[in-house]
């Protein structure tokens, strides 16, 4: 009889957990097909008067998009949405960068274009947790020794935030010929608020901890992170 019954409850549990994933996959692919859809929609809809400035301006300097990319009005109309996407407390949801690198071919450009176009990010960054320090000293959360402890290891820590930037948004690409066949690459990229935060939290506690500093222990509560 006992067995009966597990046999019978081992046949419920495998029911509802294949009619559990059946009922996942549908949603998945529900949700995908919707992304799709406004996706077309998104690329039928015409670019906003300021995209469509800026893409003329560029394109009278000679700069163009790879074939299969989508219209560089397009692209630009994407970066200033992006732009002006802000969380319930105000602050932008991403940090924008963008940066050129000239090279004998598109993908080593692309490449070069794309590394300093993380440092500066990582450089804003920088700016951002410095002056997050300063806000806490002037609201006296913070003594002026603490302050400038972690902000030498905000300095020091530019290169392990840039190292540590994970995948950023390419939002434009664009480029233009010069100096014969060398290719001149512009790549305006975005980076997610939240996860530049947890990123420059990481590199300073790894920099204080380093130094042996028990600051590292109190950076939570210090940034009110």
């Amino acid at each position: 009889m006992k067995k009966i019954i597990y046999g019978f409850l081992t046949l419920m549990l495998l029911s509802s957990s294949s009619f559990s994933y059946a009922q996942t996959t549908k949603e998945q692919r529900k949700e995908r097909q919707e992304l799709a859809k406004a996706s077309k929609k998104d690329l039928n809809e015409k670019a906003s008067k300021a995209a469509r400035k800026e893409a003329k301006r560029l394109a009278k300097e000679g700069w163009k998009t790879a074939p299969g990319a989508l219209p560089l009005e397009k692209q630009l109309d994407k970066s200033y949405m992006m732009q002006y996407q802000f969380d319930a407390d105000g602050f932008p949801q991403y940090i924008m960068a963008e940066a050129m690198s000239v090279g004998g071919n598109y993908d080593a450009a692309k490449m070069q274009a794309l590394e300093l176009a993380k440092q500066n990010l990582s450089g804003q960054i920088q700016t951002e947790i410095t002056a997050l320090v300063e806000n806490t000293v002037a609201n006296e959360q913070m003594n002026q020794s603490e302050a400038a402890s972690i902000t030498r290891s905000v300095m020091a820590a530019k290169n392990l935030i840039s190292q540590s930037i994970g995948r950023v948004v390419p939002v434009v690409e664009t480029y233009r010929e010069v100096n014969g066949n060398n290719r001149e690459v512009l790549v305006r990229i975005a980076y997610s608020q939240d996860m530049a935060k947890a990123v420059a939290k990481k590199a300073v506690q790894k920099e204080l901890e380093d130094r042996g500093d028990s600051l590292h222990n109190k950076l939570d509560e210090l940034l009110g992170w």
